[in-house]
């Protein structure tokens, strides 16, 4: 049986200082490496958003739609490569595997607005609060859908 490459983060944990949580991190691997890349996309989507709806007074709702594009880019690219090892044999597959990813991330885009419209526009709370927790909702969502659906063994 051939031993799987160890990427950066299998690396990172044979550090001595880190070594003690190998183990844990070896059965919890594909959650984790979800949460990490998951608070990235968040970074990510909380910081474009911020900058179009408060620096720049782009309405939320369209501020929201930006922040989405880059954050579905860098969930893609790293949730295929990172958490769940979904490499693709051709052209097809990649195609399916990327279609199915976008359109589980527009399902969740649309829960988002809505979160964000009730929030921000019905109910009047401030702006960034608001998109935070939509985020918390999103992440749980994404993963089941990227689980279930999209990256499936």
């Amino acid at each position: 049986m051939q031993e799987k490459k160890k990427d950066i983060f299998d690396r990172i944990m044979e550090l001595p200082i880190l070594r003690i949580f190998e183990p844990f991190y070896q059965k919890h691997r594909e959650v984790l490496l979800y949460l990490f890349f998951g608070f990235v996309t968040t970074v990510i989507s909380v910081s474009v958003y911020w900058l179009g709806a408060d620096v720049l007074g782009v309405d939320p709702l369209i501020a929201n739609v930006f922040s989405w594009i880059l954050a579905v880019l860098v969930a893609f690219l790293s949730n295929r490569t990172y958490v769940f090892h979904a490499e693709t044999e051709n052209r097809e597959d990649f195609l399916k595997q990327i279609l199915s990813f976008y359109g589980g991330r527009v399902f969740t885009l649309l829960v988002e607005e809505l979160i964000l419209f009730v929030g921000i526009k019905l109910l009047t709370f401030p702006n960034l609060p608001v998109k935070i927790v939509a985020q918390v909702v999103i992440v749980i969502l994404n993963y089941v859908i990227s689980k279930l659906f999209v990256f499936k063994k």
